[in-house]
């Protein structure tokens, strides 16, 4: 590999990107895809993976969940390693871990080795995310172009979320199930022979040596308190899991206070004290935690209302990703002709819309209703987040572009995760206050039970059930998951209101792009 050099400033802000710089963000399209695609090609592969190597129920949860929690634990951490080992280096090492792990997992003989594996692709994955975006601000010294860029890369990751479902089910009907993973295994070596040709190297002039308590501090503070956040969300509150948030604020408060004194800190705590970094980041955080609980159940709204398979739902919810896409490519363009601030503040107003056309759903509604409103609302965040990840990396020092990306990656993962679980919350508690007010006389304790718990355990129970009450009791489980799904969608379109108006208030003076780079803070 080639030596290091690490670019000034002003070589890194002369002009326009070459064809070089743009086959290089195809390059980079490759390990932002595997990601995306891993997080959800799993789920439809659950009930193969229990037939064959029969997990406990526990098990299952950590294959499931493992993956996302060490992604959200390492951000952060890997970020920072790639400003001072070099990001290119990060990439290749991460991507060819990521290629083994997932062959591993296609084999995987337990679910105690399925369990590492996974734990090994979040790892390696967490590698992944903040190095590409931190070479994109390399490749893309122009701002506007450096928009564009970022737009693709958003739209990549968006692509290979949606593409994870429709590709798992694929697979899994002509292969068995250790197949989800081993796709991994040809991309990895094409990304691995594809980027020294095409990505520059880059690290920073002076590499200050790692701070280990730092790095476990950190992720031991953000896998606690994302791992509360979200047995919340599936389980609810409880002392174990509001102490194991507890423990992760404390390990995190800890990890901030440290930084404070270092003198080489892993997180450069003054990017907070430059206004668009601290505002760009902070919509980017409300605005998944406004979408979060929304998005999650119109995907059960599908495949519960409107009786979609979960391949079908896959398919019913791509418009509103390539929305989503094309939302995000022209938001980038328009940011050039006219201030982020407006163009953001435009977007959320039509993803508002758009949750509001989900407040409006019955259990009757027609299908093509669902799909506008989805579309219309995955137009606001989408196009809001790759234009704050823009600002969030622009006005950071391109030396520390890797703390900046990862700092923006966690967001994006605190912001959904924290979502789910609180405005979750709210939709469940009005979901069982519906049910408990209007429960038909006579239902069987285990039916009532089952309908408290969840729309999907009542059907579970119906389908073994004969009790006439059984159409009753789920014509009012239905109606209590459309009200409690318009709640979640309601607290997200006020906050995107909301958020509309704080974009115009503190982004409003970042100037449209222009070839110069826009106003960083100081070394």
């Amino acid at each position: 590999m080639s030596e290091d050099v690490t670019p000034s400033i002003a070589e890194l802000h002369a002009g326009k990107a070459d064809a070089k710089a743009w086959f290089g963000l195809a390059v980079l399209a490759l390990p932002t895809l595997l990601v995306a695609i891993d997080m959800t090609v799993l789920h439809l592969a659950v009930p193969a993976i229990t037939a064959s190597i029969a997990p406990s129920p526990v098990e299952m949860l950590w294959i499931v969940d493992i993956y996302g929690f060490m992604i959200a634990g390492l951000l952060v951490t890997m970020g920072t390693l790639g400003d001072r080992l070099g990001r290119r280096r990060l990439l290749m090492v991460g991507s060819a871990g990521f290629g083994a792990a997932s062959a591993i997992a296609a084999f995987a003989p337990s679910p105690e080795i399925l369990i590492v594996a996974r734990a090994l692709l979040g790892f390696t994955a967490a590698t992944l995310m903040p190095s590409t975006l931190s070479l994109i601000s390399n490749m893309f010294p122009n701002e506007a172009e450096r928009g564009v860029a970022i737009a693709i890369w958003s739209s990549m990751f968006m692509g290979g979320t949606a593409i994870g479902p429709l590709l798992g089910g694929f697979l899994l009907e002509h292969f068995w199930w250790g197949s989800v993973f081993l796709l991994n295994v040809p991309l990895t070596i094409l990304l691995l022979t594809m980027a020294p040709a095409f990505l520059p190297e880059f690290r920073a002039a002076r590499a200050a040596p790692i701070d280990m308590p730092s790095i476990a501090l950190s992720l031991f503070g953000v896998l606690s308190a994302t791992y509360g956040i979200k047995q919340i969300a599936s389980h609810g509150y409880d002392v174990v899991n509001l102490t194991t948030i507890l423990v992760g604020a404390v390990l995190l408060v800890g990890f901030t206070r440290r930084q404070l004194h270092l003198p080489a800190p892993m997180l450069d705590l003054s990017l907070f004290r430059f206004p668009t970094f601290t505002a760009a980041l902070t919509v980017q955080f409300l605005v998944v935690f406004a979408v979060g609980a929304p998005y999650f159940l119109s995907a059960q709204y599908l495949q519960l209302i409107q009786d979609l398979s979960p391949l079908y739902a896959g398919l019913a919810m791509l418009p509103a990703t390539i929305a989503g896409i094309a939302a995000s490519l022209v938001a980038s363009r328009l940011a050039t002709a006219m201030r982020p601030a407006y163009v953001i503040s435009i977007v959320l107003l039509v993803g508002a819309g758009g949750l509001g056309v989900l407040i409006t759903l019955s259990g009757n509604s027609e299908l093509w209703l669902v799909i506008v409103g989805l579309s219309l609302a995955f137009v606001g965040p989408s196009a809001a987040t790759a234009l704050t990840v823009n600002l969030i990396v622009s006005t950071a020092p391109v030396e520390r572009a890797g703390e900046a990306s990862g700092l923006s990656e966690t967001s994006g993962e605190f912001g959904m995760a924290l979502g789910i679980a609180l405005t979750g919350s709210l939709a469940v508690a009005i979901y069982r206050s519906h049910i408990g007010a209007n429960l038909p006389a006579g239902l069987p304790p285990e039916l009532a039970m089952a309908a408290n718990q969840s729309l999907g355990e009542l059907l579970g129970a119906l389908g073994s059930s004969t009790h006439l009450a059984g159409q009753d009791v789920a014509a009012v489980a239905k109606t209590a998951f459309v009200n409690s799904m318009a709640a979640a969608a309601t607290v997200g379109l006020l906050l995107m209101l909301l958020l509309a108006a704080i974009s115009i208030v503190f982004l409003r003076r970042v100037p449209k792009p222009q070839n110069a780079e826009i106003d960083r803070p100081p070394r």
